[in-house]
């Protein structure tokens, strides 16, 4: 296990009560930061209804371009500048947290729009300790990457903003968060957008934010530099690769998908009726009913009724969903359009039954027309008792939760395939930054031969120059002929460089080149000048 000086200082700091948390397991082979205190595992409703807790945003200190004008806006690098910077040893980093150990009080309390995310990473990078950093912020998880060359500074940088945004002491922060650098932090940026560290494992969506926090990061305003775009660039390759490659996203992982999935499967039997061909409705209009429409415009619904008290979200929804017909009607509506529907989806947060069999038999719908209802809901919207009114086929989430505990188990086994493809990814992002190590080298040892070459170029030339049989069009001949010399040599010893497959064989082939070239010395004069001939 390795911990970064960045993380031991701050853990002494804190005391014996502080701890850091690391991000979920990653396979044997990969390294992870150990948990120093014991965190509570997510029970399985947790895992079930993950993906329906939204963390609340905050509008407290966001600063806008104007403002950032305003207050003298760093110049931004150019791509010589961020070059440079890159080889100079800026390292990984990542400080967050998520729903598997962090407490919704706290994730709320960080949670970042999306329009926001460039401004707050400026702030992040305006006092000089952090290079480039880039900002993750969904429903379930707040993470900030970013790189530099300094841990400890940067560290306590990143601590330091995120103490000064949600308003919490440093402490309490540190009970909930995870640090990672270096191989580890690209390791769980991979499991992120492979969908491997999700409450859902494989769910699709995460792999969209992370290609939204590239896409920023590279924008005019973004602090992505060359390092960590081009880590988020491949964590999206990766996460596309991982969807493409295995069957991880096959089968539905969560409530909503689960609950479009049975009642396709159950129609005929239930309803007699081809689910293509059925009139489906939802009482809710929530982000259970966002998810549940989701999963049917995917099976080409293009049609649904939505009961709701107010016409705000519905509204939204509507939006959201140009493709799909949705006719919206008011609570007071409910029982007309439960007559005219054969599946009913329920997903309100009402404390009460919305539909149970009092209700049904005096809307007269118990009279042996079949109807599905699918309550999606806790606390549960449909009575148990609808069960024994006759045709009516209730199901809820205990029902759900077969289908979603069967398909997980499919996901789990797609799980170690897809590590391998994230694990041959991580190691070609790691060894491209190693590679930016040779990079000085490479730039000292192509000056010093080009300085040898123009050396004795301009004494060849001056001799041929004096005879005119030579042209200028030869005297160029001459001086491509001896470019081409120059990097023909050149060209077996820089890939060499390149190719070094570890960071010990690359800084040995440095070492050595640069004693074999002299790279070390500042100025090498030209040969015999100043020194007297033997």
């Amino acid at each position: 296990m390795r911990l970064s000086y960045a993380m031991l200082a701050l853990a002494a700091n804190a005391g014996s009560s502080s701890a850091f948390q690391s991000p979920t397991a990653a396979v044997a082979g990969w390294r992870s930061t150990t948990t120093m205190t014991t965190t509570t595992t997510s029970s399985n409703d947790d895992f079930v209804f993950g993906t329906a807790l939204m963390a609340a945003t905050m509008d407290g200190t966001a600063m806008s371009a104007a403002e950032r004008a305003a207050n003298g806006t760093r110049r931004k690098k150019t791509k010589q500048e961020r070059l440079e910077l890159a080889t100079k040893g800026l390292q990984v980093h990542v400080i967050g947290l998520s729903i598997h150990h962090a407490q919704v009080e706290v994730r709320e309390k960080l949670a970042i729009p999306e329009s926001e995310w460039n401004d707050q990473s400026n702030i992040i990078c305006s006092t000089g300790q952090v290079e480039e950093a880039a900002i993750l912020s969904t429903c379930n998880r707040f993470e900030i990457y970013f790189a530099a060359s300094d841990a400890r500074e940067a560290n306590a940088r990143v601590m330091e903003y995120l103490a000064e945004r949600s308003g919490l002491p440093v402490s309490a922060l540190r009970r909930n968060i995870f640090m990672l650098e270096g191989e580890d932090a690209v390791w769980h940026l991979m499991r992120v957008a492979g969908g491997l560290d999700s409450l859902v494992v494989g769910e699709g969506q995460i792999l969209s934010q992370v290609r939204q926090c590239h896409l920023h990061s590279i924008e005019d305003d973004g602090r992505g530099g060359k390092v960590l775009s081009r880590l988020l660039n491949n964590a999206v390759a990766a996460g596309k690769r991982v969807r493409s490659e295995t069957n991880i996203s096959k089968g539905s992982v969560s409530i909503s998908s689960a609950a479009v999935e049975l009642s396709e499967t159950m129609c005929m039997k239930d309803l007699n009726l081809p689910f293509s061909e059925a009139r489906l409705a939802v009482v809710g209009a929530g982000t259970m009913t966002r998810l549940l429409i989701t999963h049917l415009a995917s099976r080409g619904l293009e049609r649904i009724a939505i009961v709701n008290r107010s016409m705000a979200r519905p509204l939204e929804l509507r939006e959201q969903f140009p493709d799909v017909d949705i006719e919206i009607v008011l609570e007071d509506g409910l029982w007309d359009v439960v007559r005219r529907s054969d599946i009913v989806f329920t997903a309100t947060s009402s404390p009460e039954y919305v539909i149970d069999k009092s209700l049904l038999k005096q809307n007269g719908l118990d009279g042996g027309r079949p109807l599905m209802l699918v309550d999606i809901a806790v606390p549960r919207n449909i009575g148990p008792d609808s069960a024994e009114v006759h045709s009516v086929k209730p199901y809820n989430v205990d029902d759900l939760k077969a289908v979603v505990a069967k398909n997980t188990a499919m996901r789990q086994r797609e799980m170690i395939e897809a590590e391998i493809l994230l694990r041959d990814e991580a190691s070609t992002f790691n060894g491209w930054r190693e590679s930016l190590s040779a990079i000085p080298t490479i730039n000292q040892l192509q000056e010093r031969a080009n300085m040898f070459r123009q050396e004795e170029l301009k004494k060849c030339t001056r001799k041929l120059s004096q005879n005119n049989n030579f042209s200028d069009r030869e005297l160029e001949a001459v001086e491509r002929l001896s470019r081409g010399i120059v990097n023909k040599m050149l060209h077996g010893p820089m890939s060499h460089l390149r190719r070094a497959e570890s960071v010990e064989k690359k800084q040995a082939a440095l070492s050595e080149l640069s004693s074999m070239f002299r790279l070390d010395d500042d100025e090498e004069g030209p040969r015999g000048k100043g020194r007297r001939r033997k």
